[in-house]
Formats: structure tokens, C-alpha cells, sequence
């Protein structure tokens, strides 16, 4: 029986992610796979049972590495506004310094792996979130709203300057670079549209 090799491991979990970001789910296969890491196929089953296991497995990694990372220096009980200012640096830092787990997770979410690969993970964060919004309304710092409402003012805006980031560019072509300042800016208007 032939040992795993950690290092070949991380190297065919990096090319996975970068076929499937690339090519999305539908162009990926394990025999890409075994040739973009340059080992033989028999060498990607020692580490994962078939191509779900390997996705599985993967989306599972980065969704906990991403719960763990947006909920770093974050308590549910802190003010609305403070609370909001760690959670878009969080974001906003592992978005853009994981920018391939980031895409890859994209994807996850609008695929048939979605429901096994958030079932991993999910719970704790949900809970610390959804804690941290009932204070809020609780608070009277937070108008209650939908849960989807509040998603798309809270968080949509930053996701929009990420991706302008990742593209380079934002409408109509000019040159953009992400920065704490247009994020901060951003945020108070966010703020400002969520309070009562």
C-alpha cells in the first residue's frame, strides 16, 4: 500500500482548486487532475475516493478555514457597528489573500455540493451571526428585516469592491485597486442604511 506524501497532497489539492476555478465543475476530471500535478491517477486515490470526495473534501477545508478567519476577533455580543467593522475586514482580507479558495467556494455554493460541503461548518457560524443580528435589533441598532435583505445590504457591497479588485478594474473599465479607506467609506453607508 503506498503512504500518503503530504506535500503531493497539497500540490494536488492546489491544481484542484486552480482546473475547477479555471474550467469550473463540468470541465474538471480526475485524469486533468493526475496530469496538471503531474502524478499518475492511481496517486490522487490514495488521498481521495473519487472526484465528489476530492470536491467534498476540499469545500469542506475552505469552509471552515473561511468560518474560522471571518470569525477571528469577532464576539456576537459586540455594538452592531463594531462588530460589522471586523467582520468586513475579516471578509475582505481572506477574499483577497485566498482569492482561488474565495472563487473555488463561489462555485461550491451554486453546485450540488453545496448542502454537504455547509452542513460541515455552518452551524457555529450561523449561530455566532444570527446571535450577533437579534442583539443588534435587540439593540435597536439594526432594523429588523429579512434575512436575505440584510445579506444583500450588509455584505453585497463589499463583495462588489473585492471582485473589482480581482478584475482590476471597476465600471466602465477604470483601474481599481482595493484599500481600507473605500472599504471603510463603503461600510459607513452600509451602516448608515441598516440603522433605524
Amino acid at each position: 500500500m503506498r503512504t500518503r506524501d503530504e506535500h503531493k497532497e497539497q500540490l494536488v489539492r492546489q491544481k484542484a482548486l486552480e482546473l475547477i476555478v479555471h474550467q469550473g465543475f463540468e470541465g474538471f476530471s480526475m485524469q486533468k487532475l493526475a496530469k496538471a500535478a503531474e502524478v499518475s491517477p492511481a496517486t490522487l486515490y490514495i488521498y481521495y475516493k473519487d472526484k465528489e470526495d476530492l470536491i467534498t473534501g476540499i469545500g469542506i477545508e475552505i469552509g471552515k478555514k473561511f468560518s474560522e478567519n471571518v470569525l477571528r476577533d469577532f464576539d456576537s455580543n459586540l455594538p452592531f457597528a463594531e462588530g460589522m467593522r471586523i467582520q468586513w475586514r475579516n471578509r475582505a482580507r481572506y477574499a483577497i489573500e485566498h482569492r482561488l479558495e474565495t472563487e473555488f467556494f463561489e462555485q461550491i455554493r451554486s453546485s450540488s455540493f453545496r448542502e454537504k460541503v455547509m452542513d460541515s461548518f455552518v452551524e457555529d457560524f450561523k449561530s455566532s451571526m444570527g446571535k450577533f443580528v437579534h442583539n443588534a435589533i435587540a439593540h435597536k441598532e439594526l432594523n429588523p428585516m429579512p434575512l436575505e435583505v440584510f445579506w444583500s445590504v450588509a455584505y453585497a457591497p463589499l463583495y462588489n469592491l473585492i471582485r473589482f479588485h480581482h478584475e482590476g478594474r471597476s465600471m466602465g473599465g477604470k483601474p481599481f485597486v482595493f484599500s481600507e479607506e473605500l472599504m471603510y467609506q463603503t461600510l459607513a453607508l452600509v451602516l448608515k442604511a441598516l440603522k433605524p
